[in-house]
């Protein structure tokens, strides 16, 4: 999961930035279930940060979507 940048969103039309916003939302949940699933077990997340980046993401998509007026 990579950082968006807000700039580099502004230029997306409204299709391109809600399919991100779905496969964002698709990877906070797949996050939230392997923390569920693994919670009983010794081994944590691969990448713990990536949940934090994906609702960062997501926030930064609907700003940009909502800033369009659509």
């Amino acid at each position: 999961m990579q950082v968006l940048d807000y700039n580099e969103i502004k230029g997306w039309d409204v299709k391109e930035i809600d399919a991100k916003i779905l496969e964002n939302r698709k990877a906070v949940f797949e996050f939230k279930m392997e923390k569920g699933i693994k919670r009983g077990s010794s081994t944590a997340l691969e990448k713990p940060h990536g949940l934090k980046v994906a609702k960062k993401n997501i926030a930064k998509l609907l700003t940009a979507r909502n800033a369009k007026g659509e």
